[in-house]
């Protein structure tokens, strides 16, 4: 069973001006379909070719042989979250028990923030920026490259890619000043909220 590309969830406008078409079209369009695309070409005729992503992701992860096909699997599991974590209008107001566990984990929503932000700045290179759920905790932890919270065995809530490829067009080399839009801005705290599970 091929892995497939689904279509983003809103428009390529939808996010702007904080995240331009421009920069949906190659990243969503040309990036992504990439990922599936290599995935799809090194899985076939392997043990691998009817498994599910993530149990691909698990499998491949810390095996040099299949360093290429984690690469390719992780990517494409991070950006399917990363586009559901964004909506038209978003940021704003966070739902009631999210932000009460954002409070009891980081002392406060804007503190949260201050170290998602650091988490994503500190990531030398390519990455990821998360929050993620570990034993009934809420986390914020970063990941280089394809890399993702589901092989060190946290549930991701939300994921920002640190990848110049999802800035430089709209921020140049302003990687701060591209967490803030996505947190102030693009994030769809209703999605993030239903991903948690002690609920």
């Amino acid at each position: 069973m091929a892995f497939e590309l689904p279509p983003l969830p809103y428009a390529h406008d939808a996010l702007e001006p904080y995240m331009s078409s421009q920069t949906l079209h190659l990243h969503h369009g040309k990036h992504h379909q990439t990922y599936v695309n290599t995935l799809n070409g090194l899985v076939r005729d392997t043990p691998l070719e009817d498994a599910d992503l993530e149990e691909v992701c698990k499998v491949s992860y810390g095996d040099p042989s299949k360093q290429t096909v984690f690469n390719n699997a992780g990517q494409h599991w991070n950006h399917l979250l990363f586009w559901q974590c964004m909506r038209k209008g978003g940021g704003g107001a966070i739902p009631g028990e999210l932000e009460s566990r954002l409070r009891d984990g980081f002392g406060s929503v804007e503190a949260f923030k201050d170290e998602f932000a650091k988490a994503g700045l500190a990531q030398f290179g390519s990455g990821w920026a998360w929050l993620v759920e570990d034993g009934g905790r809420l986390q914020v932890m970063r990941t280089p490259n394809g890399e993702n919270p589901l092989v060190h065995g946290r549930h991701a809530l939300l994921g920002c890619d640190v990848w110049e490829h999802s800035y430089y067009l709209d921020y140049q080399n302003r990687r701060a000043d591209y967490l803030k839009a996505f947190l102030d801005n693009l994030v769809d705290w209703e999605f993030v909220a239903g991903r948690l599970q002690g609920r």
